[in-house]
């Protein structure tokens, strides 16, 4: 546009002459240069930064971030750039798990262990050959109907003496299950279950329900085979527990120092004693009332 003559152009003549400023489009790659490329490792633009960019938006038309459409070229662009009134969030920002604290949240202190359940077996008090383990090793293999039954002391040689008499005497009038433990001078510890109470008979009483066990070091039960019914028979000089072919699975003597233990057929067991023959060291009968 060309100033009629005898006129000086004024500056807004000379800016259409000129034309109007140049600014690297939105899409380029220049403005993607000027606005920080994070895919080429450059750090987003926020804070400051952003504020250097506010002229250069007012200059291009486009007023102050915030959504409104500037004028670049003649041509209507809503920029991209995001508005700096809102917290922009960098991606490699550490961000709180929402988890935390939470039970199962992986670095959460973890919850207490459930309670043991307590065993059924009730001892009115503790045994001097069986520990703990053992005879919640052993509840499992009695009678269902006994296996909650409470342990009573009806015998120990530790408070009652060295007598088979007294043994009877003591274990005989309840009329209730047994369990026969012993434990030898060589630390072995064994047994046996009765059905029925302990008693003097000149015959074999008692039931399948009987059997023989042992600790050597690991429980083993020895159940009836069958064969024949030599559970238990004893008179004031010696009890007898298992029979057949002339030898017993479990006998003690009247005073109840000695005693053995052989395979018999009642049980097909093994030897309870490694020895065979063995020497009490503490016995005691509990009745499971």
């Amino acid at each position: 546009m060309e100033a009629p003559p005898g006129r000086v152009p004024g500056p807004g003549m000379a800016a259409a002459r000129a034309g109007p400023a140049w600014h690297p489009p939105l899409g380029g790659p220049r403005a993607a240069e000027a606005l920080g490329n994070p895919s080429q490792g450059r750090r987003p633009l926020c804070g400051a930064a952003l504020g250097t960019l506010r002229p250069w938006g007012k200059a291009a038309g486009l007023g102050e971030w915030g959504g409104r459409r500037g004028r670049v070229g003649g041509r209507h662009l809503t920029p991209s750039i995001p508005s700096p009134t809102r917290t922009r969030t960098c991606p490699w920002a550490a961000v709180e798990p929402d988890g935390e604290g939470r039970p199962g949240w992986e670095g959460a202190p973890a919850a207490g262990a459930a309670p043991e359940e307590p065993s059924g077996l009730v001892l009115s008090t503790p045994s001097r050959v069986l520990r703990d383990r053992d005879t919640k090793e052993l509840g499992p293999h009695l009678p269902p109907r006994l296996q909650q039954q409470p342990w009573s002391l009806l015998y120990c040689t530790a408070r009652d003496g060295f007598s088979l008499r007294t043994l009877y005497r003591r274990a005989g009038p309840l009329s209730s299950p047994a369990l026969l433990l012993i434990r030898d001078t060589d630390a072995q510890a064994f047994g046996a279950f009765f059905a029925t109470a302990i008693h003097m008979s000149n015959k074999f009483y008692g039931t399948g329900e009987t059997f023989l066990f042992s600790f050597s070091p690991e429980l083993k039960v020895f159940r009836w085979t069958g064969r024949n019914n030599f559970f238990v028979k004893g008179d004031v000089d010696l009890l007898m527990v298992g029979g057949g072919s002339g030898r017993f699975g479990l006998w003690l003597d009247g005073d109840l120092h000695h005693g053995g233990s052989h395979p018999c057929e009642t049980f097909n067991n093994e030897s309870l004693s490694p020895r065979g023959d063995f020497c009490v060291q503490d016995l005691e009968v509990w009745g499971l009332a």
